[in-house]
């Protein structure tokens, strides 16, 4: 199996969840699996494929300037700062890994976590659940096992989710760089518990006692992680890919009939 890296690109969040997408159309198609590396430009809400669009403060949003999406995996709604968050994505052939949903995720995040090892960070897999603080927001849910990555003190610092077409599985996942509550709770209506609460239950790799936090050096380090796991070769989007992904943002992805109201528009 092929596999190609695309090293981190600015993307607005519409654009990316297409590109995760048409990724999994390439790999049905039989082209080569992907892993790549994204940054949310500008800073971008992405909810969750059941979330109620009416949490999203839209009119914060629309001044802030701070894009809107929705994803097409489940969990929570997520602010994803622009410089605050790394975001990957892994997307192969489904046949090529475990059916169950826990095994898959322990293979697909062990590049991430060799990462966050590279840097001394001492993350893992969340031990045990934990009281959700709100549900609508995904880092304010139950602690899931499976999936959660927290810091040696336990607080969440990254999330990570899956969905799975006929022929191809995407993961991706969003790791905190540097949190900042307030920024990430003010997108919300009405959340119900302070800044201080957030920083209570989640946290970033600058928050974290004698990791060396750099930003370009960590995402360096992840491309190389990733790059090494799938033994993937240096390489970019088609023009078809990117063709393709444009028409998916107008017809979805930057479309209020899915973002509002999840329908998909007419191919």
């Amino acid at each position: 199996m092929d596999w190609r890296l695309i090293p981190e690109e600015r993307l607005r969040g519409p654009l990316s969840m297409a590109f995760d997408e048409v990724a999994a159309e390439t790999v049905a198609s039989g082209g080569p699996a992907t892993v790549r590396l994204y940054r949310w430009t500008p800073s971008t809400v992405s909810l969750g494929y059941g979330n109620d669009a009416s949490i999203v403060d839209w009119d914060h949003c629309a001044d802030a300037d701070i894009d809107v999406t929705r994803r097409q995996t489940g969990g929570g709604a997520i602010y994803h700062d622009s410089f605050g968050d790394v975001a990957y994505s892994i997307i192969a052939p489904k046949s090529a890994f475990p059916g169950d949903v826990t095994e898959s995720y322990c293979e697909l995040l062990s590049p991430v976590l060799a990462a966050f090892d590279a840097v001394g960070a001492g993350i893992g897999f969340a031990t045990e659940g934990s009281e959700a603080l709100w549900t609508p927001v995904c880092y304010l849910r139950a602690l899931d096992p499976a999936h959660d990555l927290v810091a040696p003190d336990g607080r969440k610092i990254a999330g990570n989710a899956q969905y799975r077409t006929r022929d191809a599985i995407v993961q991706h996942g969003s790791l905190t760089f540097g949190s900042d509550p307030e920024r990430r709770l003010a997108p919300f209506v009405d959340p119900p518990l302070s800044a201080a609460e957030f920083a209570n239950r989640v946290c970033g790799l600058t928050d974290i006692p004698g990791v060396d936090a750099d930003r370009p050096a960590f995402v360096e380090r992840l491309e190389t992680e990733l790059s090494a796991w799938g033994d993937a070769e240096p390489g970019a989007w088609t023009d078809d890919e990117r063709d393709r992904a444009a028409a998916l943002c107008e017809r979805k992805y930057d479309n209020d009939r899915w973002v509002r109201d999840r329908a998909d528009s007419t191919v």
